[in-house]
């Protein structure tokens, strides 16, 4: 069975923002997140831009820069991170006007369902900031682990 899945670009985007939130107004360099999820550097420097521009991340170029949270996890609404990360989110070809090849467009009546349903998947996570991800003892623990993985070299 396919599986609905966000891009890369989003689910990085999360998982930097979770590395940022466990380390909580520290500074990390791209190569250190890269490293600490096995990700491509080159990829994950997209993936903080698109973070930096959208007000969610301090980016701070150059040799010795990095990245750091820009705003209180309390602010970061997951919703609002997958939308900045996927504006174009197509989830069937008919959802592309450009693209869309699909004979019975103009009479099918499943794209308006197809958008309820991604309208309640943003909603869901509407409901949720950085900082429900990082509460109940999450923050430490994620910070264990990202501390043992830059030490041990290995992933958990």
């Amino acid at each position: 069975m396919n599986q609905v899945q966000l891009t890369l670009h989003s689910e990085y985007a999360l998982r930097v923002l979770l590395y940022l939130g466990s380390r909580h107004g520290e500074i990390a360099s791209t190569k250190e997140i890269s490293s600490a999820f096995g990700i491509s550097k080159n990829h994950l420097v997209r993936v903080i831009q698109t973070l930096g521009d959208a007000g969610y991340l301090h980016v701070i170029p150059g040799r010795g820069g990095g990245v750091s949270l820009a705003m209180e996890p309390s602010l970061i609404r997951l919703g609002d991170v997958v939308r900045k990360a996927e504006p174009n989110f197509r989830i069937a070809e008919c959802f592309d006007a450009e693209r869309n090849t699909c004979v019975i467009a103009p009479v099918c009546s499943l794209k308006p369902v197809l958008n309820e349903a991604l309208n309640s998947f943003l909603t869901t996570l509407d409901r949720y900031t950085l900082a429900d991800l990082l509460a109940g003892g999450a923050q430490r623990k994620l910070s264990r682990v990202f501390t043992m993985i830059a030490t041990n070299g290995h992933r958990v």
